[in-house]
């Protein structure tokens, strides 16, 4: 048990899936999981504790941004064991040839934030998912016959900028920015610190400086694959 979680300690499982919204979390307790029970509901994030095709499984939202997720994280490494989280969520692409509803999985994450300097007083800007977790995703979407890319994620402090331009100036010539979220850098971060696993699993939701988006409704729907993609890889890995 936690300030954030009231779980003991076995009532996590040792896999999380991690979506950003709690009624996420929900959605796929209600139609993935078989004999779920809620866990937690600390500050109303509803923890899910169930079984997917047999493998015990925990569906915990890690809300919005680095500092929410930060919190959920460390506490699901070092108080509960956890051994992999996959994130599930939605991102806004830079790419025009990317397209709504398209499967992005992060290769690595370049993000400004201070959270590694606040943390662990380290300058650290860039980091990497799980390669043997990242190839078991590739994999099984291979399988699973689901069209998806792999490249870089920018994890941002700050949902809305008031010049992109400079926000690019800034970033290493040697990332090359294909879409855009707010929590896989902590994620992978701390899954380093505690040696643990994690991979990010990302839906396209809007690409980045059109009108070209879906509503929150529709943002449910398009998951779908990315959530059937990460249980399976989840419980394959």
């Amino acid at each position: 048990m936690t300030p954030h979680n009231s779980a003991q300690k076995g009532d996590i499982a040792k896999l999380v899936i991690m979506p950003g919204d709690p009624l996420r979390s929900k959605f796929i307790a209600e139609n993935y999981l078989d004999d779920y029970e809620i866990v937690s509901k600390v500050r109303g994030n509803y923890v899910y504790t169930g079984h997917y095709r047999g493998t015990r499984v925990t569906i915990m939202a890690s809300g919005m941004g680095i500092s929410s997720t930060g919190i959920y994280v460390e506490e699901l490494y070092r108080d509960y064991d956890v051994e992999t989280i996959i994130r599930v969520g939605t991102c806004g692409s830079y790419k025009k040839d990317i397209n709504l509803f398209d499967i992005i999985i992060a290769g690595r994450t370049y993000s400004e934030t201070n959270f590694p300097l606040t943390h662990s007083n380290e300058e650290v800007n860039i980091v990497y998912p799980t390669q043997s977790l990242n190839d078991k995703i590739t994999d099984m979407a291979t399988e699973l016959d689901l069209g998806f890319s792999v490249g870089d994620v920018i994890c941002t402090d700050s949902f809305y900028m008031d010049d992109l331009g400079k926000f690019f100036e800034r970033m290493p010539s040697d990332i090359d920015p294909m879409v855009a979220e707010m929590e896989s850098f902590v994620l992978f971060y701390l899954a380093a610190k505690y040696n643990r696993k994690a991979a990010c699993v990302l839906s396209v939701s809007d690409i980045i400086g059109t009108s070209n988006d879906i509503m929150p409704e529709e943002r449910e729907k398009g998951l779908k694959h990315a959530i059937l993609l990460s249980l399976e890889s989840l419980i394959s890995h």
